[in-house]
């Protein structure tokens, strides 16, 4: 991970083949939490799936080909069937809302680790582990 405006390294974490991480955010608009859950396939990174909480503004609707549409026992919406590479996964650090990376088993606040309102981008390198 890295500071998409500087290019400076913030963090990175070993991950191979199959494994997974998630990004979770307050969704500035309809102010319920939303989760991007990614995964390596193929040496690259692919949204599989997003799970929310709310409906509005700013927040997928409908279904595309492929997607599908379940209930969590915890009233989340889930839509799976993304399995879209990403070629550049960036988010924006809100000085609102903390972002938060779950990643091999951890929890981190993108916030302590890089700061508020800043702009945060993720690569893949095959090998790193």
């Amino acid at each position: 991970m890295w500071n998409g405006r500087t290019g400076d390294i913030l963090a990175s974490y070993p991950m191979e083949e199959g494994e997974e991480f998630s990004v979770q955010f307050m969704h500035s608009v309809n102010q319920s939490p939303v989760e991007d859950r990614y995964r390596i396939e193929n040496g690259e990174i692919v949204v599989y799936e997003t799970v929310y909480y709310n409906f509005g503004a700013g927040v997928q609707t409908e279904l595309e080909d492929g997607q599908t549409l379940t209930y969590g026992e915890d009233g989340s919406m889930i839509i799976s069937g993304f399995n879209k590479p990403i070629a550049e996964l960036s988010y924006n650090v809100s000085p609102v809302y903390d972002h938060i990376l779950r990643v091999n088993g951890e929890e981190i606040s993108l916030r302590q680790l890089c700061g508020e309102d800043r702009f945060v981008s993720f690569s893949y390198e095959k090998g790193k582990k």
